[in-house]
């Protein structure tokens, strides 16, 4: 089984980096509750990681399949639970300028099975994926 692996290391009193791959990411809380402000929350860049794998499986399907589909553009919002911290429920929107809708929902249909974090998180949290 290949395995995907991340590191992170302690930049200052609230700041993470994580390495991927060739990559960096900082990772930070609000001033508001006590961080810098130097990057995204990990909950934020959970629902980052969900749209961009989910965005990258749709682009390469339309690039395989050669269709007039272009400036995709997905919203992913999560409600927070009470307690303990989590999100209970997250939509994702995408839309597009597409030549037809049947062909851009089957598409977004699957590439929601093909994605990796939206697989992942289906059992966990009540996931919607839709074509707005």
């Amino acid at each position: 089984m290949p395995i995907i692996t991340v590191t992170l290391n302690q930049v200052d009193d609230a700041t993470t980096s994580a390495q991927i791959r060739n990559h960096a990411i900082d990772i930070d809380r609000p001033q508001a509750k006590g961080g810098h402000d130097k990057g995204a929350m990990g909950g934020e860049l959970l629902l980052a990681s969900l749209g961009g794998c989910f965005n990258s499986n749709l682009l390469a399907a339309v690039r395989a399949r050669d269709l007039d589909i272009k400036d995709i553009a997905i919203e992913v919002s999560g409600e927070l639970a009470e307690a303990p911290a989590r999100f209970a429920a997250i939509d994702m929107v995408v839309t597009s300028a597409f030549a037809d809708r049947a062909e851009f929902e089957k598409l977004v249909l699957m590439c929601e099975r093909a994605c990796i974090v939206a697989n992942t998180l289906k059992g966990s949290v009540d996931l919607t994926v839709s074509v707005g």
